[in-house]
C-alpha cells in the first residue's frame, strides 16, 4: 500500500454524531478547527461519525494526530488531552469501528507508523439523547476545548 502524496504534518480525527447531543462535540470542534487552520497546509481535518480502518494510510501518513471525540465516562464538559499509545492487544481484526489506540496500531502494522506525537482531546458527554444541541456544560466547555486543541496543534507544528 502507499501512503497518502500530500500528507499533513497535523492530522486532526474527530467523531461524533450530531444529530446524538453532546456526541456531536467532536465534529464541532473539526469546524472550528478547519476554520482557524484553513490557511495552514501543514494541518489537516477529518470528521466522521466513527474511526474507521482507512483513516490508518492518513495516521501513517501524518507526523502527529489529534482525535478529538466526546466522552460518556467523564464528567459533563470536563475537556482533557492524553497521549495515545497503539494498542498493545489489537489483534489485526479490524472492524467498522475503532478507538484511536487501535487506529495507531493499525498504521503500525499496516505502514510501519511511528507519529511522533498522537493525542486524545476528549470532552465530557452530558448527554448523548437525540437531539442537535450541545447540553450547558458542554457549550460551555467549548472555548477551553478550542484552546486545548489550538495549543497542541502549534505544539506539533513546533510553533
Amino acid at each position: 500500500m502507499t501512503l497518502s502524496s500530500n500528507p499533513a504534518r497535523c492530522l486532526i480525527l474527530a467523531c461524533g454524531n450530531t444529530l446524538r447531543g453532546d456526541d456531536g462535540v467532536g465534529l464541532r470542534l473539526a469546524e472550528w478547527a478547519e476554520q482557524r487552520f484553513e490557511a495552514n497546509e501543514d494541518v489537516r481535518v477529518v470528521a466522521r461519525q466513527q474511526w474507521t480502518p482507512d483513516l490508518a494510510e492518513e495516521i501513517a501518513a501524518a507526523e502527529s494526530v489529534l482525535f478529538i471525540d466526546s466522552s460518556i465516562k467523564s464528567v459533563p464538559g470536563c475537556v482533557s488531552l492524553i497521549a495515545v499509545e497503539p494498542s498493545a492487544n489489537h489483534n489485526g481484526s479490524a472492524t467498522h469501528h475503532l478507538d484511536a489506540n487501535e487506529l495507531l496500531s493499525l498504521a503500525r502494522e499496516i505502514f510501519g507508523s511511528h507519529s511522533a506525537h498522537s493525542m486524545l482531546l476528549t470532552i465530557g458527554a452530558g448527554s448523548t439523547e437525540l437531539g442537535e444541541s450541545l447540553s450547558d456544560p458542554v457549550e460551555a466547555a467549548l472555548p477551553r476545548a478550542q484552546g486545548v486543541l489550538e495549543k497542541a496543534v502549534l505544539r506539533f507544528l513546533g510553533n
